[in-house]
């Protein structure tokens, strides 16, 4: 499924990776990594370039979460076949008043990375990772490096164990 692709230990390759992920991957059981043609790195013209099915592809999405006058980050992870409900679950979950995307420039700026490689590995540690169970559960999932150039391949289950993670169901 992802054999069109040139997988290696992601430690092994840390110029593929922005500069926070390529400092945290080394705490991730099993991340590999893989070189991609930056202009395909959104979801469906990387799967079907790549050949890697949509069940496998895991986005991180980067939620404003509004209460009280305070803005706070979290990430959220979800299969690209899914759609992360934000204004229902992530927002409840977060005890927020109001909770959306993050605006592009806020998420490069907090992150230290590149809009459509936004990965939830090396995210600032106070922020929550709210993990879907059904990428929890995945045995692989194709995830970004921080960069367009690069994904990163990982167990539903390391993605589970990440600072700040917690596993819930995010699907509308």
């Amino acid at each position: 499924m992802t054999d069109r692709l040139d997988w290696v230990p992601a430690t092994e390759r840390p110029d593929l990776l922005a500069g926070p992920v390529a400092a945290a991957v080394a705490d991730v059981p099993g991340a590999r990594v893989a070189e991609i043609d930056p202009e395909l790195a959104d979801t469906a013209a990387f799967c079907e370039r790549y050949g890697v099915p949509l069940e496998i592809s895991a986005n991180c999405v980067v939620v404003a979460a509004k209460r009280g006058g305070e803005v706070g980050y979290a990430a959220c992870m979800i299969l690209a076949t899914d759609r992360a409900d934000v204004n229902g679950v992530v927002r409840k979950h977060l005890g927020a008043r109001k909770a959306s995307f993050a605006p592009m420039a806020e998420a490069t700026s907090l992150t230290g990375m590149e809009y459509g490689g936004i990965t939830p590995i090396g995210l600032p540690s106070d922020w929550p990772v709210l993990v879907d169970a059904a990428v929890a559960d995945a045995a692989e999932v194709v995830i970004g490096g921080g960069v367009r150039g690069s994904k990163i391949l990982v167990p539903g289950k390391s993605l589970a164990a990440l600072p700040g993670a917690e596993v819930i169901s995010l699907a509308q």
